[in-house]
């Protein structure tokens, strides 16, 4: 069992920057792949980022790839999710996951530990 926090949501303006953080506690961090997905009102939850037990291996969505970075931290039991040059559009509840394997995985059913989840909103 994994137990994860998101933090660092907010209201940022569009270009800015904003940095995600997870905490996660329980089963062996270091074994755990990780992911971010968010949700936007009246949509799916959607893939944004994963990242492999050793960091090693990243996927992004498209949508994202090139403005956002994961990366974790295996001795501090936390992922980051570095948001850059913000869109209205990635206006969403931004939620952590960990998934019970090694590899990095984009499909949302892989996952098996989630957070509450975080809502970052950006203006124009």
């Amino acid at each position: 069992q994994v137990h994860v926090v998101e933090s660092g949501g907010g209201l940022v303006q569009t270009g800015d920057s904003l940095r995600l953080s997870c905490a996660a506690s329980g089963r062996t961090f270091s074994s755990t792949a990780m992911g971010w997905f968010r949700q936007a009102p009246g949509k799916e939850r959607e893939f944004v980022a994963s990242i492999s037990a050793s960091g090693g291996t990243t996927f992004y969505a498209d949508n994202v790839k090139g403005r956002f970075t994961i990366s974790r931290d295996n001795a501090e039991n936390t992922v980051y999710l570095q948001m850059d040059s913000l869109k209205r559009e990635d206006t969403a509840v931004y939620y952590c996951a960990g998934r019970s394997g090694r590899g990095a995985t984009t499909n949302r059913a892989n996952y098996d530990y989630w957070g509450q989840g975080t809502q970052v909103t950006v203006s124009s």
